[in-house]
C-alpha cells in the first residue's frame, strides 16, 4: 500500500465533516474559509437580520393546527399564568403574529437594502 504524505506545513485542520484522515486533506484559503473573517463581519445588520428571521418564524404559527393541540394557545394562559417563561413566551408570539404588517414593511426594507448593498 502507498503511503500518502503530506507537503508543505502540516497544518490543523478545520473541516468539520467526520473523515478518518482530516490532516491529509488540504485546507483551501480564502474569503470563504476565512473563519476569523466570518466572526469579524458578524455586526449589528447581521444581529438584527437574524431577529427578523426569529419574527418572521414566531409570525407563521398557526394557532389552531400547531399551538392549540401542544397547549400554547393563548386562551390557555389569559389568567394569572402569564408570569412564567411559557406564558411569556406566548404572548411574544401572539404579538409577533399581531404585527404582522409591520414585518412586511421591514422585510421589504431588509431586501431594498439588500439588493442596493450587494
Amino acid at each position: 500500500m502507498a503511503q500518502l504524505k503530506m507537503v508543505g506545513p502540516k497544518r490543523r485542520s478545520t473541516c468539520f465533516l467526520l473523515l478518518p484522515y482530516p490532516d491529509l486533506l488540504p485546507i483551501p484559503d480564502g474569503p470563504a474559509f476565512n473563519s476569523h473573517k466570518i466572526l469579524r463581519e458578524m455586526g449589528l445588520w447581521t444581529l438584527l437580520e437574524g431577529c427578523l428571521l426569529i419574527a418572521n418564524a414566531l409570525a407563521i404559527l398557526n394557532e389552531d393546527r400547531f399551538l392549540a393541540p401542544r397547549g400554547w394557545s393563548f386562551s390557555e394562559f389569559s389568567g394569572g399564568r402569564t408570569k412564567s417563561f411559557k406564558g411569556q413566551l406566548i404572548g411574544l408570539i401572539y404579538a409577533t403574529q399581531y404585527l404582522r404588517v409591520p414585518l412586511i414593511l421591514l422585510n421589504s426594507i431588509c431586501i431594498i437594502i439588500k439588493l442596493v448593498s450587494g
